[in-house]
């Protein structure tokens, strides 16, 4: 592994305007934002079926998902830069202001295309949430704090991620499912309210900095191609179609002048001066492995419950307590041991090596609550470890001046690995359950499967998962140590 790093790009000493902030008021501040960010992301999986049979097909729910976290996905670069520019409080309070109003428009969606618009809309909103509450840790928190800190912050970030299905299913067995959305209005009042109260910012040099349109539109048409080919290609279309070649081609072709465009930009939308860091792109990409996995298995994981083994939402959400459990003492073991040894970044290759194992015993070990349980809380405990290293790690490496679009470098990695990973192992579920989608026939074709049916599909699918996770413990090797004693 690695040896720990110094850069020389964290300053020796806090050169910001802003007086430290209390624990109880910047935890008070920016937890609400990151908590409705996080748990929105995952709210839905039990209420999925539930969902399908009031507007119609199974096939088309992964989109209630992948709608958000590509629409976070593409915005998550843009808050970053805007926060750098305009003060991550003012950013922050317009994207709850955007939250609150997609959280509004699914609440009263008449149709799953309609409410797959909102989700939309809620992502924009979204997409800056957790990166700017994550930047306001890195400008108020001095490096060696930041451990204690960002431990706390993973523990809510992965509460509130694998506690929305549970919460969903309570939810959706003792009421409406329209509710999951509503709560966030007076949520939204509330978090914008604290936000208030953080010390206004001052002026920023990078105010007049040129902006990148083209950029932006290349990526969203890259993104949004890409994961509609991951999601829908093979069971939508198929592989071999001019539909499958198109969309493959658009994405390829939109990549490649992207990449081209980024280049020659004073000033791109994405934060490429940051990958190009050494050590930055192996962090990144052991956070798309752990986004993916996490993401495909909260998704699917209630799912083959509820269809394969024919339990509740309530049931179904409840057996992802173990990963929310596991999480919690995943990220808080990690963050004492890199406040103990004062070096970052040790822990996320062991634990995702972990996940990887655990995720293979759901592939071939028979199905039962026990082995679910079992595993669950193997592969949250790995997970838990993978963030709050990933987080300090880049913005030591990308320094003060940076913390903007190292936050939003992270976001935009862990939102593009969720939303892969929640396209592509959803699509090749609903490809080997031969799923159809589009209105009721979808719904009463999921209903006719056999229990050996689902359970053979999910088996291959959780092994494709497996690798997934093996794949960004690879990447975590690679990564970076960060010496924490060096200001």
């Amino acid at each position: 592994m690695p040896a720990a790093v110094k850069t020389g790009n964290e300053p020796e000493h806090r050169t910001d305007d802003h007086a430290p902030a209390t624990f109880g008021a910047l935890f008070s501040a920016v937890m609400l934002p990151m908590f409705m960010a996080a748990v929105d992301q995952t709210l839905l999986a039990a209420a999925t079926p539930r969902i399908a049979r009031d507007l119609g097909g199974l096939a088309d729910t992964s989109w209630i998902a992948v709608g958000y976290l590509l629409a976070a996905t593409i915005t998550a670069p843009l808050y970053g830069r805007m926060g750098d520019r305009f003060g991550r409080r003012n950013v922050l309070l317009g994207a709850l202001a955007v939250f609150v109003l997609g959280s509004l428009a699914c609440g009263l969606a008449p149709t799953m295309w309609t409410l797959i618009a909102a989700r939309v809309l809620q992502g924009l909103g979204g997409g800056g949430l957790m990166v700017l509450s994550q930047a306001l840790i890195g400008e108020l928190v001095p490096p060696a704090e930041r451990p204690r800190y960002q431990g706390y912050f993973a523990a809510v970030f992965t509460v509130s991620s694998v506690g929305g299905p549970v919460v969903g299913g309570f939810v959706v067995n003792h009421g409406d499912w329209r509710w999951l959305f509503l709560v966030n209005l007076p949520l939204g009042l509330l978090a914008a309210w604290r936000v208030s109260t953080l010390p206004r910012p001052r002026p920023s040099a990078m105010r007049d900095a040129p902006y990148d349109p083209a950029g932006v539109l290349l990526f969203a048409v890259c993104a949004a191609s890409a994961l509609l080919w991951f999601s829908l290609a093979g069971h939508r279309f198929a592989v071999l179609s001019a539909w499958s070649a198109g969309l493959a081609l658009l994405a390829v072709g939109t990549g490649m002048a992207l990449a081209r465009q980024q280049k020659r930009h004073p000033f791109p939308f994405l934060p490429l001066d940051i990958v190009r860091i050494p050590g930055v792109g192996w962090v990144c990409l052991s956070v798309i492995g752990f986004s993916g996995t996490m993401f495909a298995l909260v998704f699917l994981l209630p799912i083959y419950l509820q269809v394969g083994q024919h339990s509740s939402a309530a049931t179904a959400g409840l057996q992802l307590l173990p990963l929310t459990l596991g999480m919690v003492a995943g990220s808080t073991l990690n963050g004492r041991f890199s406040a103990k040894t004062a070096v970052s970044g040790v822990l996320p290759p062991f634990g995702l090596g972990a996940a990887a194992l655990a995720l293979f015993s759901l592939a071939v070990l028979p199905p039962s609550h026990l082995v679910i349980s079992i595993a669950s809380a193997v592969c949250g405990m790995g997970f838990g470890t993978v963030m709050p290293s990933a987080q300090i790690t880049t913005q030591m490496l990308a320094g003060r001046e940076r913390l903007g679009a190292a936050a939003a470098l992270l976001s935009l990695t862990r939102s593009t690995g969720a939303a892969l990973g929640t396209a592509a192992f959803g699509g090749l579920a609903f490809t080997l359950l031969n799923v159809q989608g589009g209105g009721e026939g979808a719904t009463l074709h999921v209903d006719t499967l056999s229990p050996a049916q689902v359970t053979h599909a999910f088996h291959l699918v959780f092994g494709a998962v497996a690798a997934c996770a093996a794949l960004g413990a690879l990447a975590a090797i690679k990564a970076p140590r960060m010496d924490l004693k060096r200001r």
